[in-house]
Protein backbone atom coordinates (compact mmCIF):
# COMPACT_ATOMS: atom_id res chain seq x y z
CA UNK A 1 0.00 0.00 0.00
CA UNK A 2 2.76 2.70 0.42
CA UNK A 3 4.78 2.60 -2.40
CA UNK A 4 1.13 2.75 -4.51
CA UNK A 5 0.51 5.81 -1.91
CA UNK A 6 3.71 6.95 -2.79
CA UNK A 7 3.20 7.23 -6.61
CA UNK A 8 0.28 9.48 -5.67
CA UNK A 9 -2.81 7.00 -5.64
CA UNK A 10 -5.13 7.00 -3.23
CA UNK A 11 -5.61 3.04 -1.10
CA UNK A 12 -7.63 1.74 0.68
CA UNK A 13 -7.12 -1.95 2.25
CA UNK A 14 -9.65 -4.03 3.69
CA UNK A 15 -9.18 -7.25 5.18
CA UNK A 16 -11.82 -9.74 3.60
CA UNK A 17 -13.98 -9.57 0.63
CA UNK A 18 -16.94 -8.49 2.65
CA UNK A 19 -15.49 -5.53 3.98
CA UNK A 20 -14.81 -4.66 0.61
CA UNK A 21 -18.24 -5.08 -0.51
CA UNK A 22 -20.00 -3.63 2.54
CA UNK A 23 -17.73 -0.17 1.60
CA UNK A 24 -20.16 0.61 -1.72
CA UNK A 25 -16.67 1.10 -4.12
CA UNK A 26 -17.95 1.50 -6.79
CA UNK A 27 -18.25 5.25 -6.94
CA UNK A 28 -14.23 5.72 -5.67
CA UNK A 29 -12.90 2.38 -6.94
CA UNK A 30 -10.62 3.01 -9.54
CA UNK A 31 -9.03 -0.39 -9.67
CA UNK A 32 -8.85 -3.63 -7.74
CA UNK A 33 -5.63 -4.90 -6.67
CA UNK A 34 -6.98 -8.15 -5.57
CA UNK A 35 -5.34 -11.47 -4.13
CA UNK A 36 -6.58 -14.59 -5.78
CA UNK A 37 -6.61 -16.26 -2.17
CA UNK A 38 -8.95 -14.47 0.11
CA UNK A 39 -9.86 -14.90 3.86
CA UNK A 40 -13.45 -17.02 3.34
CA UNK A 41 -13.93 -16.61 -0.40
CA UNK A 42 -11.61 -16.47 -3.80
CA UNK A 43 -11.24 -13.35 -5.85
CA UNK A 44 -12.31 -15.38 -8.55
CA UNK A 45 -15.47 -15.37 -6.21
CA UNK A 46 -15.26 -11.64 -5.71
CA UNK A 47 -14.96 -10.73 -9.13
CA UNK A 48 -18.13 -12.89 -10.28
CA UNK A 49 -20.01 -11.47 -7.24
CA UNK A 50 -18.88 -7.56 -8.50
CA UNK A 51 -20.46 -8.79 -11.99
CA UNK A 52 -23.32 -10.00 -10.59
CA UNK A 53 -23.57 -7.08 -8.86
CA UNK A 54 -23.08 -5.05 -12.63
CA UNK A 55 -20.10 -3.22 -10.45
CA UNK A 56 -17.54 -2.88 -13.22
CA UNK A 57 -14.12 -2.20 -11.67
CA UNK A 58 -10.93 -3.35 -13.13
CA UNK A 59 -9.12 -5.76 -11.27
CA UNK A 60 -5.38 -6.93 -10.79
CA UNK A 61 -4.79 -10.13 -9.69
CA UNK A 62 -1.42 -11.11 -8.26
CA UNK A 63 -0.98 -14.71 -6.85
CA UNK A 64 1.60 -17.04 -5.50
CA UNK A 65 -0.13 -19.80 -7.71
CA UNK A 66 1.44 -19.10 -11.12
CA UNK A 67 0.59 -21.92 -12.89
CA UNK A 68 -0.83 -22.72 -16.71
CA UNK A 69 -4.50 -23.41 -15.05
CA UNK A 70 -4.28 -19.73 -12.50
CA UNK A 71 -3.00 -18.05 -15.57
CA UNK A 72 -5.55 -19.80 -18.00
CA UNK A 73 -8.11 -18.87 -15.31
CA UNK A 74 -7.32 -15.16 -15.44
CA UNK A 75 -7.57 -14.86 -18.79
CA UNK A 76 -11.08 -15.75 -18.97
CA UNK A 77 -12.09 -13.63 -16.32
CA UNK A 78 -11.31 -10.48 -18.14
CA UNK A 79 -9.02 -9.71 -15.24
CA UNK A 80 -7.27 -6.10 -16.22
CA UNK A 81 -4.29 -7.42 -15.29
CA UNK A 82 -2.29 -10.16 -13.27
CA UNK A 83 1.15 -10.39 -11.23
CA UNK A 84 2.94 -13.12 -9.32
CA UNK A 85 4.26 -12.90 -6.06
CA UNK A 86 6.56 -11.69 -5.23
CA UNK A 87 5.28 -8.80 -6.43
CA UNK A 88 8.13 -5.88 -8.05
CA UNK A 89 7.02 -2.89 -7.10
CA UNK A 90 7.36 -1.17 -10.30
CA UNK A 91 5.51 -3.85 -12.32
CA UNK A 92 2.61 -3.31 -10.10
CA UNK A 93 2.89 0.72 -10.32
CA UNK A 94 3.03 0.21 -14.58
CA UNK A 95 0.11 -2.57 -14.27
CA UNK A 96 -2.01 0.33 -12.10
CA UNK A 97 -0.87 3.19 -14.24
CA UNK A 98 -1.37 1.54 -17.25
CA UNK A 99 -5.42 0.52 -16.20
CA UNK A 100 -6.09 3.51 -14.13
CA UNK A 101 -4.81 5.47 -17.30
CA UNK A 102 -7.13 3.64 -19.79
CA UNK A 103 -10.32 4.01 -17.63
Amino acid sequence: GRLVQAAGYSVETFASAHEFLDSSPSDRTACLVLDIHLNGTSGFDLEERLIAERVAIPIIFITADDDVAIRERIRGSGAAGYLAKPVDGQALLDVIGRVVGSA
